[in-house]
């Protein structure tokens, strides 16, 4: 009765020493003596212990970062960049059979055409494109890494570094056109300041010249106006106006301290008819007596 029951205690350790949990979006492989024999799903399995063992490999979508490493570009600049992508198993047995490092092996073969892609840019290009550089990288890739068992989901370059002296001389020539840039900015806006000034002074004196000019318009049409009056106003006087106005004239010079008249031979006739020359004469023929 004892070895029955020693057995049948044996038998039941034995099977459940056999039972093994494959988690959620996990598969088992199970190798027989150290040979794969099949590929199991999730869930509760048995296996034969010492005989059978199970390795679980995991479906879930992983991260991985790719650390730094230094790529030289097409004008011998150096460079250093870094990696983020996301990869998935897609072939359990290929993933862990057909490599001995799978994801190794897909970060060389990442790495490889990332550098091939950057060696066929300058340093100014590749840093300007790093979007550019994530689509060749990907179509680079493509179903490649099928042979790993292995699907890349995403890769993204996430950053491109100039070597520290590389760096230096960029700063300083960034420096250099920032201040060139100012400069010139500077240099317009005083040009603009004084072709502005200029034009207000020119306008200016464009506007007094012409105001100027304007006045002795006005000037000249007053004058014109008053010159065409009196003509017309001496057009329409009778004779008694100039005869009035010379001896006006007459009288006024008998008055004043030069006495002498010339005249006409012609107009000596009718002297002796001015009061002024009368006066004059009366006088001159006292001073004889």
């Amino acid at each position: 009765m004892l070895i029955p029951l020693i057995i049948t205690i044996l038998v039941i350790l034995y099977f459940f020493a056999g039972l093994r949990i494959v988690p959620q979006n996990y598969v088992g492989l199970v190798e027989t003596l150290g040979k794969y024999s099949k590929t199991v799903k999730a869930g509760l399995i048995f296996i034969w212990p010492i005989f059978q063992r199970i390795r679980k490999v995991s479906l879930a979508l992983q991260p991985l970062e790719i650390s730094k490493y230094r790529i030289i570009t097409k004008d011998n600049a150096e460079i250093t960049t870094s990696l983020t992508l996301n990869y998935l198993v897609t072939d359990a047995y290929k993933y862990f059979y057909n490599n001995t490092d799978s994801v190794e092996s897909m970060v060389q073969l990442i790495r490889g055409h990332l550098r091939d892609i950057i060696r066929r840019m300058e340093l100014n290009e590749a840093l300007g494109s790093t979007s550019e550089i994530n689509t060749q990288l990907s179509e680079a890739i493509g179903d490649l890494t099928d042979v790993y068992g292995i699907r890349v989901v995403r890769v993204n370059v996430d950053e491109l570094l100039p070597s520290p002296e590389i760096q230096k001389a960029m700063d300083k020539q960034l420096t250099a056109d920032r201040e060139k840039t100012a400069a010139i900015a500077k240099a317009e806006g005083e040009a603009r300041n004084i072709e502005l000034t200029t034009k207000a002074k020119n306008d200016a004196l464009v506007a007094t010249a012409k105001a100027n000019a304007e006045a002795v318009k006005t000037q000249a049409d007053a004058e014109a106006y008053r010159i065409d009056k009196l003509q017309e106003s001496l057009g329409k006087a009778g004779e008694g106006y100039f005869r009035n106005q010379s001896l006006d004239s007459f009288n006024k010079l008998a008055n004043g301290n030069n006495n002498l008249v010339i005249m006409d031979k012609d107009e000596m006739a009718t002297l002796g008819k001015v009061p002024a020359a009368k006066k004059i004469w009366d006088a001159n023929e006292s001073k004889d007596e």
